[in-house]
């Protein structure tokens, strides 16, 4: 395609593209962003190409290879479109029975998804993780193949950047303004508002747009799977965010630890500069913009805009205090704007649906959809889109199907290390900014993990304090040692080593590092302890005052033995890696707990139910 000197060449290619009729074929989709291709996506692929091959349908049946559709616990799943049809974990010698039935418009009945009570659902949009979602921007996912700016043009792709550049920048920000679209990354900060910032500041100098995909909560991959599955998106929402701000650099921070989000993004890059919708002059316009990709090397505290900054220009990762704020003062000197990957991704459906429709869906000062990577002690894990206000209980039962096991939901994290610990008696709680942060908790970038009653919540907390502790940049003291004192006192909790004191201590420390630190990390640092403290308080007494784990988790607190159920198989005795079983064959075993490194491997190996643990 050559380069497009005007919007009425890009609304007539756009025309082009849609009007190929590829969409109207049974059409082969497969995602295949990190998740599908860990489990065997690309062996999918080269599986429907040799069937199509050699059914000799090519032209009769399309091929999409796509990102991650969300539900990550089925993959490699293929979706058939446009009927909808999806079957879950399939396997590459099943590829070419769903070819043959698509070809003859039929479908494969035993391969379909089956839900809990055995009954075969065919369509994606009927299955309960999909249905109970509102899928605007995951559902886009599946339209397009992320290396094609083909199909993303034919999906109505950069109609956005058209609209944008007839309407000037001041309709532009206030249209964004009007949607109460909040920053994605974790403060929700009103992103009309930092626009209207960065268009006030000054522009002699030139301004920089950011986008922070610097993702570093554990179990959380929204970002990853939006700039793997639909990188044009993101490019777009910047290229209307420079019409609407007078910016003329981008910059995309993505962690080094993403390389297909990298060279997706990178390609889609590439591609929007060969047709003009980069660069000087765009589409014959004022408008001169352009994007370059730099890797971040996977600091947690990166995250943080000023940290984001100094990592941008080459040098240590750390905040700085504030004022000036980036929006003043940011990337070599000069006016800066960050917002993260999903706020982006967003700016187009503002722009073609408007502002009010737009803020239809959500509640009152939080419109639009949230993305969550729901993860953890739930049977339906992956991402998931809700709108904003959906209750932790809809999205943990009614999406994730609630417990994977036998064991019942004791509480959800949310908002990554940072976040808070929510129990399961509070989840009819909405999901908003204001309501978690009411809650002891943060929105985050949109990490929720579910734990059950075997998780300790005690435990937990000393976990994240660790993770936290070693991603401190360590310029604020209380942020350095309170971090590291506070785990050091959760690690005692765990060993049986507690006192009373010790939780006062706890609380102390918290608060302190809470307020008196300088950036985000430190001043939410403290919710994993603050929560736990708040909803798990016994839990805490229980490790205290009686030396016990109720969940069984802390290894200094818990015992094994086995019971009058043992058959003396010998299972337990051959697994156990410190040689802490005895027992003739048939006969009742025993545990030397002196020899016993508590490792759990006897728990995991007896089929029947015969190590106690306490």
């Amino acid at each position: 395609m050559r380069s497009l000197s005007s919007v009425e060449d890009l609304a007539a290619l756009r025309q082009r593209l849609a009007g190929r009729g590829e969409r109207a074929i049974p059409t082969i989709v497969i995602p295949a962003g990190t998740c599908g291709r860990a489990n065997g996506a690309l062996d999918l692929v080269r599986a429907a190409k040799r069937e199509l091959l050699a059914r000799e349908l090519v032209g009769r049946i399309g091929l999409r290879v796509t990102g991650c559709h969300g539900f990550c616990e089925m993959e490699p799943s293929v979706l058939v479109a446009p009927h909808g049809t999806f079957y879950p974990k399939v396997a590459s010698e099943e590829m070419g029975r769903i070819i043959g039935a698509a070809a003859q418009d039929r479908v494969v009945t035993d391969l379909l998804f089956a839900d809990g009570e055995g009954e075969r659902i065919e369509r994606q949009d009927d299955i309960p993780f999909f249905a109970r979602q509102t899928r605007r921007l995951l559902g886009r996912n599946q339209e397009v193949d992320p290396t094609r700016i083909e199909d993303y043009l034919a999906s109505g792709g950069y109609a956005a950047l058209a609209a944008a550049l007839a309407a000037g920048p001041e309709p532009v920000v206030a249209e964004v303004k009007a949607s109460g679209l909040r920053g994605r990354g974790g403060a929700g900060f009103p992103t009309g508002a930092k626009w209207e910032m960065l268009a006030r500041q000054p522009g002699r100098r030139g301004k920089f747009l950011v986008c922070n995909a610097d993702e570093g909560d554990p179990g959380a991959y929204m970002d990853r799977s939006a700039l793997e599955g639909n990188p044009h998106a993101i490019l777009e929402g910047m290229l209307v965010g420079a019409v609407g701000t007078g910016a003329n650099e981008g910059v995309i921070y993505v962690r080094d630890e993403y390389p297909l989000a990298i060279r997706h993004v990178s390609m889609a890059i590439r591609q929007a500069r060969a047709l003009g919708l980069l660069g000087e002059r765009i589409l014959g316009t004022d408008l001169s913009f352009d994007i370059e990709v730099v890797r971040g090397a996977g600091a947690f505290v990166c995250g943080e805009e000023t940290a984001l900054i100094r990592s941008i220009e080459g040098k240590v990762g750390e905040p700085r205090q504030r004022p000036p704020f980036p929006v003043q003062r940011g990337i070599d000197g000069k006016p800066t704007l960050i917002n993260n990957v999903e706020t982006w991704a967003n700016i187009p459906l503002i722009l073609e649906k408007g502002a009010a429709e737009f803020a239809a869906v959500g509640t009152q000062g939080n419109s639009g959809t949230k993305i969550f990577s729901l993860v953890g002690k739930v049977k339906r894990t992956g991402l998931v889109e809700v709108p904003m206000g959906a209750t932790l209980g809809e999205i943990i039962h009614d999406i994730g199907g609630g417990p994977v096991g036998a064991a019942a939901v004791k509480a959800v994290q949310t908002g990554g290390p940072s976040g808070g610990c929510i129990p399961a008696a509070r989840f009819d709680l909405p999901v908003d900014y204001d309501a978690l942060t009411a809650a002891g908790s943060i929105m985050g970038s949109g990490g929720m993990i579910v734990m059950d009653a075997h998780t300790c919540m005690v435990d937990v907390a000393r976990y994240f304090m660790g993770f936290l502790k070693q991603e401190s940049c360590g310029k604020c003291f209380t942020c350095r040692k309170g971090t590291q004192r506070m785990h050091e006192i959760l690690d005692d909790i765990t060993r049986g080593e507690g006192s009373p004191e010790h939780l006062q201590l706890l609380e102390e420390l918290a608060l302190a590092v809470k307020d008196t630190t300088m950036c985000g990390l430190g001043q939410t640092a403290a919710n994993p302890v603050l929560s736990t403290l708040r909803y798990f308080r016994e839990e805490y007494l229980e490790h205290i005052r009686h030396g016990r784990c109720p969940a069984a988790v802390c290894k200094a607190l818990v015992t094994y033995s086995i019971n009058e159920a043992c058959t003396g198989c010998g299972a337990c005795r051959r697994a156990c890696p410190g040689e802490a079983i005895r027992g003739a064959s048939k006969e009742r075993h025993v545990i030397d707990s002196a020899r016993c490194t508590k490792c759990g491997m006897c728990v995991t190996v007896c089929q029947f139910g015969a190590v106690a643990v306490a």
